[in-house]
This record gives C-alpha cells, structure tokens and sequence, in this order.
C-alpha cells in the first residue's frame, strides 16, 4: 500500500510549509489525485487519518481528495480523449499513437489554517 507512504510525504511537507510561514494549526487540507495515479482515495483518506492522530499540526484537520480525470491525446489526430473511457484506442481515428496529458498526478493543492 503506496497510500502511507504518499501520506507520509504530504504531512512532512506540510509540516515543512508550516514551518517556514510559522502556521501552528491546518484545518483543512486539499489534494489533486489523477484517476489513473494508483492511489485510491478511500485508502489514501484512511492512512491520512492516522498519520494525523500523531501530528498537532494536523490534527483533526478535514482531507478533501480533487480526483483529476485522465485525459489522453492522440498524436495521429491531435484530439484528447478521456483515457479511462477508451483506453490507448482514440475513439475518433482508433490510433493507439497517443500520451497521456493528465490523471497521474498526485498533488498537494491547497491548505487552510
């Protein structure tokens, strides 16, 4: 499980960008996950929860989870498609020629406190 480890990065980073603007409490924290990333957001929420209990930084902060939808781009047609609907195949030229432009990503977007 990838999730704790993610976790475990985003709260030392936070605990970092808290430092540095010398912010004693988060109340809420937001982050971007791509719907192909590999990081499923109810496990993520889970091992967010626990890694909090042990930081006053974090605690009881709430966990909102953006999930980016993954877009291909086909290069033999040039149009972005949605990956997850049709796979490596354009659904308009059926080219498998094609990258994907977004939805791997795992981010921090944002932060209240």
């Amino acid at each position: 499980m990838h999730e704790l480890g993610i976790v475990f990065y985003v709260v030392r980073e936070l605990k970092a960008v808290a430092k540095e603007n010398k912010i004693d409490k988060i109340k809420r924290v937001t982050i971007e996950l791509g719907e192909v990333s590999t990081v499923i957001p109810h496990l993520f929420m889970n091992c967010y929860k626990c890694a909090i209990s042990k930081e006053e930084l974090l605690k009881d902060s709430e966990l909102e989870i953006d999930v980016i939808e993954a877009i291909n781009h086909c290069d033999s047609g040039g149009m972005d498609y949605k990956a997850k609907a049709y796979g490596r195949k354009c659904p308009n030229c059926h080219s498998e020629e094609n990258h994907l432009v977004c939805g791997n990503e795992a981010n921090i977007k944002s932060f209240e406190y």
